[in-house]
């Protein structure tokens, strides 16, 4: 393999990788701001160490113990600060998270085609508050409705959610 092609290997693993190393890292630290720039250490060093990467080893394993040394090295840090968890439990939750990491993208494509089959209002809805990461009651004032009437929609689209992956789980399990 040229340089070049591992070089380019390497690109597309990292870049398929950001948003289960954003999920591993903020996981472990609880907060937005501290994940993306742990996420960004975590990036920089990978790139740093490309060639110690073995394309013939999952690139998952690889990065997530890296983002783990800088996840312990940002609590570390901030030692002085209040933390959600401390630098020996993140360890123990590490290798779990890792697991669950990898569990995830067998939810990913059911979820995108149950996302898909949602009518607008309901899509809208689940992207204000998740994506946008929107308050209930700033959706609630956007849409000229009450909080409790928000979080009863909110419930009712979790739900029927729910229920569609598991459908499409077990579809792909035939």
């Amino acid at each position: 393999m040229t340089a070049e092609n591992r070089t380019e290997q390497f690109v597309q693993h990292l870049t398929e990788h950001q948003s289960r190393l954003y999920g591993y890292v903020y996981s472990l630290l609880g907060n937005h701001s501290r994940a993306s720039d742990v996420v960004q250490e975590t990036n920089l060093v990978l790139w740093r160490k490309i060639d110690e990467y073995d394309p013939a080893k999952p690139f998952s394993s690889w990065a997530f113990g890296i983002a783990r040394y800088q996840v312990l090295s940002s609590l570390r840090d901030q030692g002085r600060e209040r933390v959600l968890v401390d630098s020996e439990l993140a360890e123990q939750l590490s290798g779990i998270l890792e697991v669950e990491m990898d569990r995830l993208d067998d939810y990913r494509t059911p979820l995108r085609h149950c996302l898909a089959r949602l009518d607008e209002e309901h899509r809208a809805l689940i992207h204000q508050r998740y994506f946008r990461e929107q308050s209930i009651a700033d959706i609630a004032a956007a849409l000229g409705r009450t909080s409790g009437a928000v979080k009863v929609a909110l419930t009712r689209v979790r739900q029927k959610l729910f229920r569609c992956v598991s459908e499409q789980l077990n579809l792909n399990e035939l």
